[in-house]
């Protein structure tokens, strides 16, 4: 293949509609966050991933993972969780079973944030999505995130 072989060429053009509809569905709920309820993405995201945690097995994450799940650096997610933790959002707390291990928890003023941003996050994601199905280039892309972990048509619940 060749420089300007048209299957790089497509890919290409498919990887920069990705990126494009996502940077505008970031920057929308980035607006509608921070204006609402002094959160970044990045710092709802964490909230929410921790707020799912458990007492169960493997119910509680160590810092690899919940950077993996915010899609951050674990240096940046620790940078993160301090910056929520000093605003008293989170909490840390040493593993019980390993005491090289370190746990984060959202705090209840973490959680009442959380609640009161989640009908923000969603409406932003609403409206991002909407705009970006007007412009032929992303509408194809909007169906296939409207499409994942969609109940599926015509099948009883």
């Amino acid at each position: 293949m060749t420089a300007t072989d048209p299957a790089l060429t497509a890919l290409a053009q498919g990887w920069c509609a990705l990126s494009l509809l996502h940077g505008r569905i970031e920057a929308h709920i980035e607006r509608a966050l921070q204006a609402r309820h002094g959160l970044s993405v990045r710092e709802y995201s964490l909230l929410d991933v921790l707020s799912r945690q458990h007492d169960g097995d493997g119910g509680h994450l160590q810092m690899k993972q919940v950077a993996d799940a915010v899609v951050l650096s674990q240096s940046a997610t620790t940078r993160l969780v301090t910056r929520l933790e000093d605003r008293g959002l989170l909490t840390r707390y040493l593993c019980p079973t390993d005491r090289r291990g370190i746990y984060t928890n959202v705090t209840e003023a973490g959680l009442k944030l959380l609640e009161e941003a989640r009908p923000t996050n969603d409406t932003a994601l609403r409206q991002a999505l909407d705009e970006a199905a007007e412009n032929a280039e992303l509408a194809p892309l909007v169906r296939v995130v409207e499409s994942v972990n969609a109940p599926a048509q015509g099948v009883p619940a």
